[in-house]
């Protein structure tokens, strides 16, 4: 099997993996097939244009509960004391942080996945990123 088969296939199955509570059902296998979520407030928002990425806090991603319609605030900079949501500590002077918190809102009330690791694509929901070599190596 060629490399660009079998890496295409390994996409495929990341990108199914779930990251909420939120399951849709594939009727031709009977299966779930798992999405990660969107982020209903991302076109409003300049999150995109934060090319960087935080600081790693963990290597592994945090389950929460959210509420639909709600508005949260995720740290990107990974400096937050109350990981994942932000608590503001990027507006300290003094630590001269330049990255600033991902505004999401969700669709459905459940539990979600959010990233610890900052390093997802999906900000601010877990891609499985963290899994990397390099991350689990990172945070000890």
């Amino acid at each position: 099997m060629s490399i660009l088969i079998r890496c295409a296939r390994i996409r495929q199955v990341l990108l199914q993996r779930m990251y909420s509570s939120s399951k849709s059902s594939n009727p031709s296998t009977n299966t779930e097939v798992k999405t990660i979520p969107k982020n209903l407030l991302e076109d409003s928002q300049t999150s995109h244009l934060q090319a960087e990425n935080g600081a790693i806090f963990d290597k592994k991603p945090f389950k929460i509960h959210l509420e639909a319609n709600k508005i949260y605030s995720w740290c990107l900079c990974g400096k937050s004391k109350c990981q994942p949501i932000c608590d503001g500590m990027h507006k300290n002077e003094f630590l001269k942080i330049k990255l600033r918190p991902v505004r999401f809102q969700v669709e459905k009330t459940g539990d979600y996945w959010l990233c610890n690791c900052k390093q997802t694509k999906h900000r601010p929901f877990c891609d499985g990123t963290h899994k990397q070599a390099d991350i689990q190596a990172a945070v000890r």
